[in-house]
Parts: C-alpha cells; structure tokens; sequence
C-alpha cells in the first residue's frame, strides 16, 4: 500500500458561513461530481450532516457501478468537516473539508487521502489511472465550485 494524499485550495468570494452551508449540504455534492461518474445519492433526503452521519451512494467508474458508503468523522461547524469510505473502491479514503475566513472571502482546502486495494496490481492501477482519475474528480469540482460560488483555485 502506498497512500497518497491531494491538496486543492480555492478562495472563494463568500463569508465562511455560506461557503460552509453549500458544502455541508449533500444534496450539492451532486452538483460538483462529474459526469462521467453518474453519482447519485441513495440516502433519503434531507439528510443531517453532523459527526457519525451516515451517507450512501451509487456510482459508475469505466462502466462499473458500485456503491459507496462515508461516515461524517468531524464536523465542526463554519470550521471543518471530515468523511471517510466505510464501503467503496479504496482501501482508505479520508478527506478534509477546510474553511478559514480570509480577507474578501473563505480559503477552502480539500485533502484527500487515498489508497487502493489488491497490493502490487493496486499499485499498477494507480499509475495507470486511478491517481489521474482522483485530479480530473477535483478539477472538475473546482470548476463546478467557481461556477456556482464564483471561486478560484490558489495555490496551497
């Protein structure tokens, strides 16, 4: 196994509050996935996001549907919010939803750590395709993030 971690920082234009409200609401997470992942959400809605909450999806990778399933490790509200991979393709998933008030705005940091199963032929996997998978998954979202938020993606 070797983890590997993404960082993406954006600004966004809004007060710390809002930009939080958008992101802890999971109604919006199919609004900033791909496409080609023909996400969708199966937990009854409205769902409460809070530590321990419990979320289930579907999804398609390369034509193959399979479910996911996430658990809310942290949440602190206006501040930050933590979910994992309980069920789903990667060994470890974990990822960090940051949000820091900055001048004229809220500076969002998304961190991901990531590893895939099945040991050598992860390995393979990863560098073929799953690590480029990962950072098309995130620049579409910090695309779809500037769209609906008016944000832009900052170094880290």
């Amino acid at each position: 196994m070797t983890q590997r971690t993404l960082e993406r920082v954006q600004f966004i234009p809004r007060p710390r509050s809002e930009v939080f409200a958008f992101f802890s609401d999971a109604s919006n997470l199919e609004r900033i996935t791909p496409p080609f992942l023909r996400f969708r959400i199966v937990t009854p809605t409205p769902i409460d996001i809070r530590e321990g909450a419990l979320l289930d999806y579907r999804l398609s990778l390369f034509g193959v549907p399979f479910s996911w399933r996430t658990r809310i490790d942290v949440f602190e509200p206006d501040v930050r919010f933590v979910d994992s991979q309980l069920r789903g393709p990667y060994s470890l998933w974990r990822h960090l939803h940051e949000f820091t008030e900055v001048d004229g705005g809220t500076r969002m940091l998304d961190r991901v750590e990531y590893d895939v199963p099945l040991g050598p032929l992860g390995d393979v996997a990863r560098a073929l395709f799953v690590t480029r998978t990962v950072e098309r998954i995130f620049d579409f979202r910090a695309d779809a993030i500037e769209g609906f938020l008016g944000a832009r993606q900052t170094t880290v």
